[in-house]
């Protein structure tokens, strides 16, 4: 075999490629186009294949190859074994997963998971780190499609907006800037709706500054806010994006439009102000314009008791620890103005659990929990969960202990239909792994189809329960043949000093507990090329909500060197021979490191 260095790898291909090859070039040492075709269609699956599609992969495989025929020449024999194996390993053309758009985009937004962030303007942790717009961008750059920003009264003398976690020693930055990153970037990636989620936080004379501002255009960025009032923001925002606001034709909705019915737009969800039916200038209680807000702030302010120093420099009114907004006093045309806008209404967040998830059945909403309370929620209310998320969005958000921006198990949330699980982006590990492997799915557009055990009730009106064991419902068989790249996008010293690495592969299923299941290859001593020829299976009740994790790493005495990874929606797989392409901690793709696996599900 061919490395890219030029060098041979005397290592035979493992049996079960030898196999498909002789099987499909009729016993011959070369395999012709419409062999190869017939490979293509028959045992990867790829009924859409043509020779038009294969012809310019084919010319790029031979002038990979080492033999001293000319390209005409071996063009005219096929393909050999060290050629098919090449071919096999091209990850852009023999890719794991489909790379469209393929789900049905055009049910209600509350039947999809929606690729979520939390505090996106951070570049750090929650309490000291940068507020930035490049964490926005590239968050949208990789397919997320919520984007939160906090919004506080600014300290310059023009009375604006900056964008900043509040109570913390963390630095602003301005909300102009995060809005023009995001109409800039925002469908880069995909065109189905941004959503933004605002917390807002402004003083009652910066929301009536601009109480009365009239709404002149529409906008197409999907905005959801948490906050009783941004008739500021909401002036910035149509400046901005221009002709992008989406506005429902009713106050309510009885159901949520579709992903396809908002391409390219942008709707708002927030929590209503109460209209007053006394005259104008009726004061108002407004500190409960976030259903989140308090949870959130609480566990803030619990986290930032733990912070020995402070910077005594800072103001207060940088602090912000003491805005008053129930002195707020609301126009009532501008706030029937300013209902117009919503179409994703915040539900209420008082009383019972019970309460908060009942089902109204006329108007549809939007909940948010923390992950503290989802967890309490779903001891005792497991079924109201998952009937609330049937017709409703729940929104789930870490909790405020999570200083260092790590995430919780996002299965926590969709495992009970939580359309928006929000993730500290920038906080690497497990779990936000675990996240970019599920919107991997459809395409990477930032939106995946729930299951239907999760839109629909039961014959017996009856919810899906995730800690009940259920049947096996398919069987996924994964076979890890070889690994590659190595060498190339590593230094020679990079695993060990005086020798090659031991690379071995970590093969794990991550969903339901009963699906959950760790395994791994044998060790492969002192090879930078090896071949595992190791195949796992895995009994699966509840596919459409697993994951395979896939991690290499190198053994050593002490701490083994992680050397690749990537996360896989296992519902999405396509099955047969398949390049992986593996990636750095934070999810960027390698430029040469890959595995070649096999995939096969039986049901």
């Amino acid at each position: 075999m061919l490395t890219k260095k030029g060098k041979v790898n005397k290592e035979e291909p493992p049996l079960d490629l030898i196999e498909a090859f002789f099987n499909f070039s009729n016993g011959e040492n070369h395999m012709s186009k419409d062999q190869l075709l017939g490979f293509m269609v028959e045992y990867q699956g790829e009924e859409n294949c043509t020779l038009l599609d294969l012809e310019p992969i084919i010319e790029k495989v031979l002038q990979m190859g080492s033999s001293s025929s000319s390209i005409e020449t071996r063009n005219i024999e096929g393909l050999s074994i060290d050629d098919f194996v090449n071919f096999l390993l091209l990850d852009d053309f023999n890719a794991p997963l489909k790379d469209e758009v393929h789900h049905d985009m055009k049910a209600p937004l509350s039947h999809y998971f929606m690729y979520t962030g939390h505090n996106s303007y951070l570049t750090g942790n929650q309490l000291t780190s940068l507020s930035s717009d490049v964490p926005i961008i590239e968050a949208l750059k990789q397919g997320v499609r919520v984007i939160e920003l906090d919004l506080w009264p600014s300290s310059t003398k023009d009375g604006g907006i900056k964008v900043v976690h509040g109570r913390t020693l963390t630095t602003p930055v301005a909300l102009t800037k995060c809005l023009e990153s995001i109409k800039k970037h925002a469908f880069v990636k995909s065109d189905f709706p941004v959503i933004l989620t605002l917390e807002d936080h402004l003083t009652p004379k910066l929301q009536a500054k601009f109480a009365e501002t009239r709404l002149q255009s529409k906008m197409f960025v999907l905005l959801h806010i948490r906050g009783d009032f941004f008739f500021l923001f909401m002036q910035m925002a149509i400046q901005i994006f221009g002709e992008m606001l989406y506005c429902p034709e009713t106050d309510y909705l009885t159901e949520f439009p579709s992903p396809a019915s908002l391409k390219n737009m942008v709707v708002i969800s927030t929590k209503p102000p109460k209209e007053s039916p006394q005259s104008e200038g009726t004061r108002h209680d407004v500190s409960n314009g976030s259903e989140s807000s308090e949870d959130e702030s609480w566990e803030l302010q619990d986290s930032m008791a733990k912070v020995k120093t402070i910077d005594k420099n800072v103001s207060d009114e940088e602090k912000l620890e003491d805005i008053n907004t129930s002195d707020y006093k609301v126009n009532q045309q501008s706030t029937r103005g300013y209902k117009h806008l919503i179409t994703i209404h915040g539900g209420k967040s008082e009383g019972t659990m019970k309460d908060r998830l009942k089902v109204d059945g006329g108007k549809v909403r939007r909940l948010s929990l923390s992950e503290k309370k989802l967890k309490t929620a779903s001891e005792s209310h497991g079924p109201d969960l998952i009937r609330f998320t049937q017709k409703n969005i729940l929104r789930i958000f870490p909790r405020g202990e999570r200083v260092q921006s790590s995430n919780f198990k996002p299965h926590l949330g969709w495992m009970y239909g939580a359309q928006m699980v929000a993730f500290n982006m920038q906080g690497h590990g497990k779990s936000l792994r675990l996240m970019q492997g599920m919107f991997k799915a459809n395409g990477g557009c930032g939106y995946v189809k729930k299951p239907e055990f999760l839109i629909q009730k039961g014959a017996h009106n009856e919810a899906f329960d995730p800690k009940k064991t259920l049947p096996v419902k398919q069987i996924l068989k994964v076979k890890v043949y070889k690994g590659v790249g190595w060498r190339s996008d590593f230094s020679r010293t990079h695993f060990d000093r005086f020798s090659p690495p031991d690379f071995y592969t970590k093969v794990c299923i991550v969903g339901v507990g009963a699906d959950s299941v760790k395994k791994k290859t044998s060790v492969k001593t002192d090879n930078w090329y090896p071949v595992w020829d190791e195949e796992f299976e895995f009994r699966l009740t509840v596919p459409e909500l697993a994951l395979l994790r896939i991690e290499v790493k190198d053994k050593d005495k002490t701490t083994d060197d992680f050397a690749g990874q990537t996360c896989l929606p296992v519902s999405e797989l396509k099955c047969g021979f398949r390049s992986v392409p593996l990636c750095d901690l934070k999810g960027k793709k390698f430029n040469s490191v890959k595995l070649l696996l096999r995939f096969q599900l039986e049901t």
